[in-house]
């Protein structure tokens, strides 16, 4: 099919993993059809996840920039250990995809930063350090962007202290990590409103 129109057949559920400009032809679908959605892309905009969460009041949508369970629970422990290190550490993450990947940083990277910004409620994104010269500042979170090769998909946050560096890191092997818990989404999807 070449778009959702064209669907003639009744979906369990919608699992996406695809592009961004494919959102409202999917979301028009799944409301016209109460279809629920796992929506696992990345890339999206600001004013497309608003477009997601106001469908999200008319049919069932589970929203993830990454469906692993080991991602989800690096954030878990990146907000733990930015409560407890505070402002005396500085926060880096650097992710890591393969040469075909479009969007930079990863979807997983920014839902690392906003986890860690929920804790640090004064954090700055900071991408790009080469196109200015001064020194860090203290509520920056650093974010790298790697792309080569067939790189599933790795991420570390560094916590870095005055002599110590603590870090978290999570390394998919392949995508059925990701699949894995798409399925597992869909399944608890059912008969949710």
């Amino acid at each position: 099919y070449r778009s959702f129109s064209q669907l003639d057949v009744k979906a369990d559920v919608i699992i996406d993993f695809s592009n961004p400009s494919v959102l409202d032809d999917m979301l028009t679908y799944a409301k016209e059809n109460n279809t629920p959605a796992v929506i696992c892309t990345t890339g999206f905009s600001d004013s497309q996840v608003d477009k997601i969460k106001e469908a999200s009041k008319d049919v069932a949508l589970f929203y993830s920039g990454n469906m692993s369970l080991g991602i989800n629970l690096i954030i878990e422990l990146s907000k733990k250990a930015a409560a407890i290190l505070s402002d005396s550490y500085d926060v880096e993450i650097i992710e890591k995809h393969h040469n075909q990947k479009i969007d930079a940083p990863s979807g997983t990277a920014l839902m690392i930063a906003d986890g860690i910004s929920q804790v640090k409620t004064d954090s700055q994104y900071v991408y790009d350090r080469h196109s200015y010269r001064k020194k860090r500042e203290h509520n920056e979170i650093g974010i790298h962007a790697v792309r080569g090769g067939t790189i599933v998909g790795e991420h570390e946050v560094i916590f870095a202290g005055h002599d110590e560096i603590f870090s978290l890191k999570h390394q998919a092997l392949s995508k059925e990590v990701f699949a894995v818990g798409a399925v597992n989404a869909a399944v608890y999807l059912k008969d949710k409103q």
